[in-house]
This record gives structure tokens, C-alpha cells and sequence, in this order.
């Protein structure tokens, strides 16, 4: 385990998430944004409130920017996740979400939420949402009410006094429980906030993105090891093979 790992799972058990501050530099953020900005220039706005009517989603993001695999794989937020998560576990989404001007808040939610399982439980999955701008509490950042991944059947008011601003530097990373509610914040700045969501499940579970056909084997043969991993692996013993065998094996070609 990492040093100050501990800490964050402490607290992310506590509250239901943790910052992990300033992980990635500029240059890395820089490239990333290169590799967005094509997509980003044609990309629609959202189809309802909840996608946001002001904000822009892009999805298979390991296909259309390669460096976004440098936030999939961080070992800072693995280390977290391979203390919550059942071995194996996968990548269940990979959005990246740029909020313009006039976007309104999102309804609360948990992203695990899909999962029909009654709660209190814990969680299925968990969530990293990075800054790629500032976030900050105009420009729609994310909002989290702590404490809420323990709860059963609560009814919760959007204007609840105990919803928290997530306010982070570039570079920085919220880490929070499936079953955390959050929502993306109100934007009343002048300017946009990028920000990128990978989601992690456990490997029992069907991914949100079906990544099969979004990361095909041509463009995932060409990802680190790790992330092949979380597109495709196998949970024990068998559940995900092809033709009785670990679908990473087709990264290898016919022959693999």
C-alpha cells in the first residue's frame, strides 16, 4: 500500500470520498486537452438535464485521446481502489464532460445507482472525477453530500445545507464511493470546466460503456497492460471469456 493511502480509504470510508490533490502536472493536462480539443469542437450539447443542455459529453475516450489512459491507470487512485474493490474489478466508463456557461446543477445521484440492490450496502463501484480545469464553486464544480454512501432510502432536498462544493486545482482527483450522491454543480462563470470521469465496478457487474466495441481490440492491443486489464479481464474464474478463453488474449493477435 501506498504511503497516505490508508488515510484516503479512511476517510473515503468516512465521508464517501477524498481529494487526492495535484497529481498530474500541466504538460500532461496540456496533452490531453490537445487530443480533446478536435472532438470537443463538434461535440453536441447534452440531450436532457441530467446529460446537461449546456454541457458536453464525450464518450470512448481511450479511442478518441490515448492520454486519458495516464488518469485510468494513476497508481495513486488504484491503490485506493484495490482496497475497496474486488480483485479484478474493471473500467465501467471513461467521460469526459466540458460544462459551458448557463449549465444548470444536476439531480443528485449515486453512480452505482443502476445496480438494484437494496441500500444501505456498500458500494459497487467507484468513481474518480478529474480537474482538467479548475474547479471551482462557479464554474460547476462537483457537489457531494459526505456521509450519503451510508444511506438507505433517505430523502434528500437539492438545496440540503449539508452539500459540499468540491473546489480542485488542475491536475487533482475526487475519489468517491458508487453509492456517494453528487451531482455536477451550477455553472456561472464565463468560462467552461472540463472535467473527466473514470468509472470502476466490480467485475460481476456489466459495465456502464460496453467496452468491447468502443475500445476494440485494434486500439486497446496498443494500451499499457493495466489498462487492458480494466477493459477486458476476467472475473474468477470465468465470467468474460471468448470461446473459453481470457479475451486479452486477442490483443495478441489470431495466434495469442
Amino acid at each position: 500500500m501506498r504511503v497516505g493511502t490508508q488515510a484516503f480509504i479512511e476517510q473515503l470510508r468516512t465521508d464517501g470520498y477524498v481529494v487526492l490533490p495535484d497529481l498530474v502536472g500541466p504538460s500532461e493536462l496540456d496533452r490531453i486537452k490537445r487530443q480533446l480539443a478536435p472532438h470537443l469542437a463538434s461535440a453536441p450539447f447534452g440531450r436532457n438535464d441530467f446529460e446537461g443542455l449546456r454541457s458536453q459529453r464525450l464518450y470512448a475516450l481511450l479511442a478518441k485521446a490515448p492520454a486519458v489512459v495516464d488518469l485510468v491507470i494513476h497508481p495513486e487512485v488504484l491503490a485506493v481502489l484495490d482496497e475497496l474493490l474486488e480483485p479484478s474489478y474493471l473500467l465501467s466508463a471513461n467521460i469526459a464532460i466540458n460544462v459551458h456557461p448557463g449549465e444548470t446543477a444536476q439531480m443528485l445521484h449515486a453512480d452505482d445507482g443502476f445496480c438494484a440492490l437494496p441500500r444501505p450496502r456498500r458500494a459497487l463501484g467507484v468513481s474518480a472525477i478529474w480537474a482538467i480545469d479548475d474547479f471551482t464553486d462557479t464554474n460547476g464544480a462537483t457537489e457531494i453530500l459526505p456521509g450519503s454512501h451510508l444511506f438507505g432510502g433517505e430523502v434528500v432536498a437539492p438545496d440540503d445545507a449539508r452539500i459540499r462544493t468540491i473546489e480542485m486545482s488542475a491536475g487533482s482527483v475526487v475519489v468517491f464511493c458508487g453509492t456517494t450522491l453528487h451531482r455536477g454543480g451550477a455553472n456561472y462563470s464565463n468560462d467552461t470546466r472540463l472535467g473527466i470521469t473514470p468509472q470502476y465496478c466490480d467485475g460481476w457487474i456489466r459495465q456502464i460503456e460496453n467496452m468491447a466495441l468502443a475500445i476494440p481490440p485494434r486500439i486497446a492491443s496498443s494500451l499499457p497492460p493495466r489498462a487492458q486489464d480494466l477493459l477486458y479481464g476476467i472475473y474468477p474464474p470465468f465470467i468474460g471469456y471468448v470461446d473459453g478463453r481470457d479475451p486479452r488474449r486477442l490483443l495478441d493477435g489470431p495466434s495469442g
